[in-house]
């Protein structure tokens, strides 16, 4: 397995990984409508494109150079030197293999090295795997509530130091 840097070129397979993963993840979370919104406002092609030119970089996990996976980060506080992984998806037959792992040992790197000292992520509370976040290093540093178009994001914010 590889892990390189995403490009606008990676577009299409970022949004292809995207509806793979978060059916089968989210099915029994949120609702059906609400998984079609939320893939349809962060997952187009317009949108994914918006992101990387807002400063959110993403990486590519790929096994046989077939993309598997994906995550992306940006710096969210300089002050205090808080990155946030925005995003870390992989597809249902390659959770447990490690995936996960390397793509926030990754993430944690590359923001350490541009002077990183805390990296953030939200999850859903009702999503388990808030419990790999744990065994990642992570805690849980805020229970919130957020309002999200007509939806409301019951979430975790967990912060790792780096």
């Amino acid at each position: 397995m590889i892990i390189r840097q995403a490009s606008e070129l990676d577009i299409p397979a970022i949004n292809e990984l995207a509806e793979k993963i978060w059916w089968p993840s989210y099915r029994n979370i949120i609702s059906d409508e609400q998984i079609s919104f939320m893939l349809n406002d962060m997952y187009s092609a317009e949108s994914l494109l918006e992101q990387m030119n807002s400063g959110i970089e993403f990486l590519i996990a790929e096994r046989e150079s077939i993309p598997i996976a994906f995550a992306g980060y940006s710096l969210t506080d300089p002050e205090n030197q808080v990155f946030k992984l925005h995003k870390l998806y992989v597809l249902p037959t390659e959770q447990g293999h490690g995936t996960g792992k390397k793509l926030i040992a990754q993430v944690s790197s590359l923001a350490k090295a541009k002077g990183g000292k805390i990296l953030e992520l939200n999850v859903n509370r009702g999503n388990p795997a808030h419990h790999f976040y744990i065994k990642s290093g992570f805690d849980i540093y805020q229970t919130v509530d957020i309002n999200y178009h007509h939806f409301v994001l019951n979430d975790y914010v967990m912060r790792k130091n780096l």
